[in-house]
């Protein structure tokens, strides 16, 4: 049997499935919950020293649905960081990892471009007896006049700057979030790590906007007939999740090639996961660990079971006992477009010599080659 058990940074969790940062990890009580179902790990909602700036409206969701089946495709959020004090989440921190002293809990943070900030909230986060970090550089909306969330990691040379502050302060892994929205992804991962972070974590939600309703001729969500753009998420961001997070894991791991910038660090992929298979294809990306939070919105805390089953099943058929037996499997098939043209020629010059060699009508057979002539028709040689 499977297992899927994952050892990344040297945190040790029972199956490589975690929550990612946001309303699922709002506070102890469904923290906890997603514990007693079994998830990996947890990243609990972004937090920072300083909620009263933090003012969440309602509503702040929209949603696509499929024309057919009305399944839901595509969500978008409005939804900002944490509005709960720090001191709370400090209390809060304590409970869980007392009454979960075996399970990995890791703290989201968020501050401006202050080193006191940031050093401030990772000394306080630890002591607390959190597991690990993970740094929000990627968080689409609000507070962009702050220099927070993606306005930060968007900036490379400020976001190595604040992981060398972070890194200079943590005694725990530390991972950071990358935004999609910007043109190259590998140039903040690259400064993220060259900052001194274990690890990296990709995609957070794509900067969007959902639609407008054709009655009111108004943007959604729409607060009090307005709106912002906000973050895109769910099965439709999948394909472009898996794209950077390739091109993520190619620069990390490196290819045949060339090497690695940082063979020795992490990956934890995120973008429309809601089943195992879908799990496995970021894994076979080169990721350690796959986030969910559209998805626990929709489907709830117990889909752990299901999609734990369903990334067994696929180990078993394919005969991988671990994780790491296929991570990072699939990276080598991707080529160059003119590398493509390459092997297209070389097939089709293959096939054409196989076939001439065939014969295709009685006058073909000559004499001094009518025994090699017979072989070469042959469909299955035994």
């Amino acid at each position: 049997m499977a297992d899927l058990s994952v050892q990344v940074d040297g945190l040790r969790l029972p199956n490589p499935f975690v929550i990612g940062s946001g309303p699922p990890g709002t506070n102890a009580n469904v923290i906890g919950k997603a514990f007693d179902e079994g998830w990996g790990a947890v990243i609990c909602k972004t937090v920072s020293l300083d909620a009263s700036k933090v003012v969440n409206v309602a509503p702040r969701y929209a949603r696509m649905r499929a024309n057919q089946t009305k399944e839901v495709i595509g969500w978008q959020n409005i939804e900002l960081i944490s509005d709960r004090a720090f001191d709370v989440w400090e209390d809060e921190f304590k409970q869980i990892k007392d009454k979960y002293p075996d399970r990995v809990l890791i703290a989201s943070i968020m501050e401006e471009y202050n080193k006191d900030a940031w050093v401030e909230i990772v000394e306080r986060c630890q002591a607390c007896g959190v597991d690990g970090f993970e740094l929000n550089f990627s968080c689409p909306h609000g507070m962009p006049e702050r220099k927070m969330g993606a306005a930060m990691g968007q900036d490379v040379e400020l976001l190595e700057e604040v992981c060398q502050w972070v890194s200079g302060a943590a005694t725990i892994p530390v991972w950071a979030k990358m935004t999609p929205n910007i043109t190259h992804i590998v140039d903040p991962a690259r400064a993220a790590l060259q900052g001194g972070c274990q690890g990296i974590a990709a995609i957070n939600t794509i900067l969007s906007v959902m639609g407008i309703d054709l009655e009111t001729l108004r943007p959604e969500p729409t607060v009090e007939g307005y709106s912002v753009p906000g973050g895109y998420s769910c099965k439709a961001v999948r394909p472009i999740a898996l794209r950077m997070v390739m091109e993520l894991a190619t620069m990390m791991y490196g290819s045949d090639a060339e090497p690695g910038e940082f063979p020795d660090r992490s990956l934890s992929a995120i973008g429309g996961v809601e089943s195992g298979e879908h799990a496995a294809q970021f894994i076979l990306l080169g990721a350690s660990t796959v986030q969910v939070c559209t998805g626990v919105m929709i489907h709830g805390y117990k889909m752990i079971s299901r999609m734990c089953d369903e990334l067994s099943a696929f180990m078993d058929k394919h005969e991988f006992t671990t994780i790491e037996d296929f991570r990072g499997h699939s990276l080598q098939y991707f080529t160059t477009h003119a590398d493509l043209v390459n092997r297209q020629l070389e097939a089709k010059a293959a096939q054409k010599a196989a076939r001439d060699g065939m014969v295709t009508k009685d006058t073909a057979w000559e004499g001094d080659k009518f025994v090699e002539q017979s072989n070469k028709l042959v469909s299955n040689d035994d």
